[in-house]
């Protein structure tokens, strides 16, 4: 497959064991397991830390080069009187979809694509296995797992399953208890400089170790992320050899949680609120997940907070963390969550003003 064009993260990502650079011992393990009867698998872990590329290279190793010859297909479930449009991609081994995406339906894709799954015959009669690998399971819904649990069950002689999530707590515990779960944890910030430098040398580009170090610090020890903000500096400096102190580009939403966070420090007022509030739907309008905002925001906001009031901020992200995810709505909990944090922010500019009279 043609690589030009393609993102450096996509492009450089590996595909075989032998080209992991990580968690060894994990990577021994897998390799194991890939040699016998692949039970069902859960993946779990924070984002960026490789796991769907660890699940490809489990395909890989089970099914060869075949794999690799995949393709984007659209598809259109009919079940009963309802016509679902479920973007797949497949090849002759296996499918990988994203349940979540058609929301209230999930529960019906899961078992269609099972079911069809588990009815045809493998090309290769020597792999008499097909694999469905489910992404962002703990996304789905509740029902959706438990006719998750009931059709892996029903087709388990001919069919595997391999599910990526990111946290465990989110899938159910009969669900999880029929799988093998594998821990991918965040890589280590030197793990993170191992790969940069060898995407680096690939790409022919000098990459000092300060600029390094200030990426695996930048990018929270996410890989993919590390990746994406090399190659966007790379590109705003525009030369090969990268000075020590060029700018770590960050991603457009980034810059703005960052300006979010000096909005929330700057003014308490529901004028300001209202402000916050267009910015939050702006960021959920270009489909950044509302988790993934409140995390950074919080973490904008950590650098700005006095010490003494940040154990009390965290607390209330957690709060509202978790009511994200019982939500449907998020920009009601992340306007939630900005307006308790003025509310905290403005008492204690309060108290810190009387104690200076």
């Amino acid at each position: 497959m043609s690589t030009e064009g393609l993102l450096w993260v996509d492009k450089h990502r590996p595909s075989t064991f032998s080209e992991l650079s990580y968690h060894s011992v994990l990577t021994k393990n897998l390799q194991s397991l890939s040699n016998t009867e692949v039970p069902h698998l859960l993946f779990y872990g924070p984002s960026g830390a490789g796991k769907r590329t660890r699940v490809h290279c489990v395909l890989r190793a089970l099914f060869g080069q075949v794999v690799e010859k995949k393709k984007v297909v659209h598809r259109t479930l009919k079940v009963e009187t309802k016509q679902i449009e479920v973007t797949t991609v497949a090849s002759a081994h296996h499918i990988e979809v994203n349940p979540s995406e058609s929301g209230n339906n999930d529960r019906l894709v899961v078992q269609e694509l099972i079911k069809d799954m588990a009815s045809s015959a493998p090309l290769d009669m020597k792999k008499s296995l097909k694999v469905i690998v489910l992404h962002d399971v703990d996304q789905m819904s509740q029902l959706a797992q438990q006719a998750l649990r009931r059709t892996m069950e029903r087709y388990s002689k001919t069919c595997r399953v391999i599910m990526v999530a990111e946290s465990i707590t989110k899938v159910l515990e009969p669900l999880r208890s029929r799988c093998l779960g594998i821990r991918v944890a965040l890589p280590s910030k030197s793990d993170i400089g191992v790969v940069l430098q060898s995407v680096a040398h690939k790409e022919g580009i000098t990459l000092p170790d300060a600029l390094v170090q200030r990426i695996a610090e930048t990018s929270g020890r996410n890989l993919r992320r590390a990746l994406l903000q090399f190659e966007a500096t790379r590109v705003s400096v525009g030369a090969l050899e990268l000075p020590s102190d060029a700018q770590v580009m960050l991603g457009d939403w980034e810059y703005v949680c960052q300006d979010l966070a000096v909005m929330l420090t700057r003014s308490q007022t529901a004028h300001q609120l209202i402000a916050v509030r267009k910015k939050l739907q702006e960021l959920l309008a270009h489909a950044v997940p509302g988790d993934v905002i409140l995390r950074r925001l919080l973490e904008e906001i950590l650098r700005i907070a006095d010490d003494e009031i940040c154990p009390e901020i965290c607390r209330v992200a957690a709060k509202f963390d978790r009511n994200l995810t019982k939500g449907t709505k998020p920009i009601f909990h992340l306007e939630a969550f900005a307006a308790r944090f003025m509310q905290i922010y403005a008492a204690f500019l309060k108290q810190q003003a009387a104690m200076m009279d």
